[in-house]
């Protein structure tokens, strides 16, 4: 099946019942059985079957099962929110004393979270460039994993991932990526090498800005050295299914991280036209960039344009396709307020993957707690301005946009 067959297509929906191609809605919290005998089977893992939404739910599971097989996962652990399982996916490996690679340019939340891990004794080492070479002289005997997103948000750095997880199985490391921006439509990050893939699915898998949520895939192919990973040890005896095994019946299931159900049959709906909507918004994402590159006082950044330094990797690594995310540079932040100010159809917001374009000054907002030195390598400057590009038209978004820069 090709990507939007397989949206709709790539799981059996004859166990939703009634004919229906959906998952029903089970918005409760508890599930009630026939004996104690078959609560206490079901509690401890011996029988399938649902005890407490915390712990799995029909309507989160099935949404699961859609992103594991879109991805190419083995399966997959629903959170909260996009946050919640970055949280969950690295603390299900790392203790104190442990240390991340990171790349520097993350979501301003997500540095933030590598500084409230500090305090417990998780040390993030960030690469200001995420390459083999650098990972390589930076991997020590207390390094347990890489964790990058795949596009930086709103850096729009490009990671190289085969090349990335060539010097993550040299060292015997796990790669975990952040594909939000990327979304299965660009690219399938278990297939280049990645080991785990964390996905905000409040962003484009939901689509509509309706739903917080977030999703970890494992791919099951990463080796667990019981000596370097001592909390795996008693999940080994899973293989492949060690990790989320671990994950789901641990820190996962204890932190209360779940999504609710109402939100993962919501994220299911929008989900079935991704493909749909990520090629009009990268389609419009590349033409507003190139418009604007040839706009007077606008810097613009965007890795499928020609100019960009990634424009190759993206052609070798995405089949061209750069995301849907635009940053500009109005020359100062009066000049990117006002701009902001001045667009008719883009709503002031701090969401991406909608499918209205949003526009955000990051260094007043999601990097608002980020050091100076942060925000620089994370590419946000007081005149930075992202641009999350939607589905309208791209003639009244090009209109609107030049309108906007000729009020500077």
């Amino acid at each position: 099946m090709e990507f939007n067959t397989s949206l709709l297509h790539i799981t059996d929906t004859d166990e939703y019942g009634n004919g229906s191609t959906l998952s029903p809605i089970c918005q409760v919290s508890a599930f009630a059985y026939d004996s104690a005998e078959q609560l206490e089977k079901v509690f401890n893992n011996r029988a399938h079957g649902y005890s407490y939404t915390r712990v799995g739910n029909p309507t989160v599971a099935a949404f699961e099962k859609r992103m594991a097989a879109i991805e190419g996962g083995i399966g997959a652990a629903a959170c909260s929110s996009g946050m919640a399982a970055i949280t969950a996916a690295l603390l299900n490996i790392l203790r104190a004393g442990d240390e991340v690679i990171v790349s520097s340019g993350l979501f301003g939340g997500t540095i933030e979270l590598f500084e409230d891990l500090a305090p417990f004794g998780i040390k993030a080492v960030f690469l200001e460039e995420l390459t083999y070479e650098n990972i390589i002289a930076a991997v020590n005997e207390n390094t347990k994993a890489v964790f990058t997103e795949l596009i930086g948000n709103p850096r729009l750095d490009v990671v190289d991932i085969e090349r990335v997880s060539d010097a993550c199985r040299e060292k015997g490391l796990p790669l975990i990526i952040d594909s939000t921006t990327a979304t299965p439509y660009l690219i399938h990050p278990l297939a280049h090498g990645a080991d785990i893939v964390i996905h905000s699915s409040s962003k484009y898998i939901n689509g509509g800005g309706n739903s917080i949520s977030g999703i970890i895939i494992d791919g099951g192919t990463f080796k667990w050295d019981r000596d370097r990973y001592p909390d795996m040890a008693p999940f080994l005896k899973y293989g492949p299914f060690a990790y989320l095994s671990k994950l789901r019946n641990r820190i996962w299931r204890n932190t209360g991280c779940c999504l609710s159900p109402f939100n993962a049959y919501m994220n299911m709906v929008g989900m079935e036209t991704l493909g749909l909507r990520m090629e009009r918004c990268c389609s419009n994402a590349l033409k507003l960039a190139e418009i604007l590159e040839e706009t007077e006082g606008i810097k613009v950044n965007y890795p499928g344009l020609k100019s960009s330094p990634y424009h190759e990797l993206v052609e070798r690594q995405m089949q061209g396709r750069g995301g849907a995310i635009v940053t500009i540079g109005a020359g100062s932040r009066e000049r990117a307020y006002k701009l902001i100010n001045s667009l008719k159809y883009a709503s002031i917001a701090t969401n991406i993957g909608d499918v209205r374009t949003l526009v955000i000054h990051p260094a007043s907002t999601i990097y608002t707690h980020s050091t100076e030195a942060q925000r620089q390598s994370a590419g946000v400057y007081e005149d930075t301005i992202r641009i999350s590009v939607g589905i309208e038209d791209i003639n009244d978004l090009a209109d609107d946009f030049r309108q906007a820069v000729a009020h500077l």
